[in-house]
């Protein structure tokens, strides 16, 4: 089990801990470069390429993905509520509670935890983050930047979602892609986790921990809170094997960095809101060998 454990956790803990060094060492990263790589061309491959070779029932992938927006769904309301009665900012705090890090993490812990198709339901499940995060998590943070035409317009321009649904559509109808197509999108998708593993460690090195005490009863809550909506629903809707086991996963995973962007962008405390994403992730990884001991 040991050796399991290790051969699930350390390729990630040793990306994220490279790109950690590098950013410690003050070499320049292209962080905006790098994100955009990602965003427009590694991640979309990545998407339409594991989802049309992988095994997975439509209804499958539906489930992890209804499941996993009943979950966040429920931490919203159990963070505004927690929000509400602690009288903090909205604003600020709710969206590190509701959107988590299913992507740089979540993604490359699916794969090696559940081969390929853990990896196409961890990206059904970070769909489901993607969309969310780009329309709810917009509408929290801002309401004066240009309006809900502004906001669906910026939207629309990601590929990220017309490779969703060229994903979905090839799921369904069963395609077969030409092997030429097939290859080109295993390479340049290729290139998606180990840029958004190493990314997320040069941004933890980066940050500061400015808010500690605050910063670790929100990073309990996102993990711990995650993790139990994220049972409760597996258990209302019947979830089992590894449909149950990425819901858990992708539900635990800590703060997601582009909530520190998006507080700074739009002026909602960056400082605390990239502490409680450092913490929460340091947090993710002592928990993970526990959580992975249970379910694997």
């Amino acid at each position: 089990m040991l050796s399991e454990l290790l051969a699930i956790l350390a390729p990630i803990v040793i990306s994220v801990g490279a790109g950690f060094i590098w950013g410690k060492t003050g070499t320049d990263f292209p962080a905006d470069f790098i994100s955009r790589i990602v965003m427009n061309i590694g991640t979309p491959c990545l998407i339409v390429g594991v989802m049309a070779k992988v095994e997975v029932q439509p209804d499958v992938m539906g489930q992890v993905a209804l499941a996993t927006a009943i979950t966040m769904t429920a931490m919203g309301l159990f963070g505004w509520a927690l929000l509400r009665w602690m009288k903090l900012e909205i604003a600020t705090y709710l969206p590190p509670l509701v959107f988590p890090n299913n992507g740089n993490m979540g993604l490359p812990l699916c794969l090696f935890a559940y081969g390929q198709t853990g990896l196409a339901l961890a990206l059904g499940s970070f769909m489901v983050m993607m969309v969310a995060t780009f329309t709810v998590g917009l509408l929290i943070v801002t309401t004066s930047d240009g309006g809900i035409l502004k906001r669906m317009e910026s939207i629309a321009r990601q590929p990220v979602i017309y490779s969703m649904l060229i994903a979905v559509i090839l799921l369904v109808t069963d395609t077969d892609l030409p092997r030429w197509i097939s290859n080109t999108l295993d390479l340049l998708g290729g290139i998606a986790i180990p840029l958004m593993t190493i990314a997320l460690g040069v941004s933890l090195a980066t940050l500061k921990i400015n808010f500690w005490k605050r910063s670790l009863f929100f990073s309990l809550v996102r993990v711990g809170g995650g993790l139990f909506f994220g049972f409760i629903v597996c258990e209302l809707m019947g979830l089992t094997g590894v449909s149950r086991n990425v819901v858990l996963l992708q539900s635990a995973m800590p703060i997601a960095v582009f909530n520190y962007l998006l507080a700074l962008r739009y002026g909602h405390k960056p400082e605390e809101v990239a502490a409680m994403v450092l913490v929460s992730t340091l947090v993710a990884f002592l928990g993970l060998p526990f959580l992975l001991l249970v379910i694997l």
